[in-house]
């Protein structure tokens, strides 16, 4: 997670109720495993986690889903405090992307979020240049996700394993720079009448296709 993380709000208390009650049977039957956090086996766990990490300390579900995180990374431009980081935050927890990076901006508004990055590794980079030595250092591919002249079908193209896929703003889209640096770009095909999808739903779409394909 990152280190300079907001944490994010806590659930909505007038929000319908889901999860499960305290843990039948009372303290007496208790699990001794030191992953289980007492106070939710006594209170209940309303959390929006799946069913197996039911009671699971927040260290511990961290532990096991680094245990089993894929290779691909997603980065994120944030020059104008574009408010879908938070929902490709949310989207990368929800398809066990290794790390988030955001470039540029280090603040970013996690209210869409859903408290899914005390789970999910965040770092930030202060610029493109940042981000692509770092990818380069550990031998990834920079791919980028834009339809602008050139792109091609990510149904279409071969998606790294190994890689950082890389998203630009709502409007805008990715910088000039963030292309010149990119290994490919790809765009996501689309039939009605409008230019372009929202950035979240992009970036959901991408990583799903990376899912599809390596998972």
């Amino acid at each position: 997670m990152s280190a300079d993380a907001e944490v994010g709000p806590d659930p909505d208390p007038g929000a319908p109720a889901h999860g499960v009650g305290p843990w039948p049977g009372g303290p007496d039957a208790w699990p001794d495993e030191c992953r289980y956090d007492r106070e939710l086996l006594a209170e209940g766990d309303r959390r929006n986690v799946v069913d197996a990490y039911r009671y699971w300390t927040m260290e511990a579900i961290v532990a096991d889903l680094d245990a089993r995180r894929h290779p691909f990374h997603v980065a994120i431009e944030n020059w104008q405090h574009d408010l879908n980081i938070g929902s490709i935050v949310r989207s990368a927890n929800a398809f066990l992307a290794e790390t988030v990076h955001i470039v540029g901006r280090r603040r970013w508004n996690k209210r869409g979020a859903m408290v899914t990055d005390r789970y999910q590794h965040v770092l930030h980079h202060d610029t493109i240049a940042d981000l692509v030595e770092w990818a380069a250092d550990r031998g990834l591919l920079v791919v980028a996700v834009d339809n602008v002249p050139g792109s091609a079908r990510v149904d279409r193209v071969e998606l790294p394993e190994r890689c950082v896929l890389l998203f630009g703003q709502e409007g805008p889209g990715l910088s000039a720079e963030a292309l010149a640096a990119a290994s490919a770009v790809v765009e996501i095909a689309q039939y009605g009448s409008t230019r372009s999808i929202n950035a979240g739903a992009a970036a959901a779409i991408v990583m799903h296709e990376w899912c599809r394909r390596w998972a």
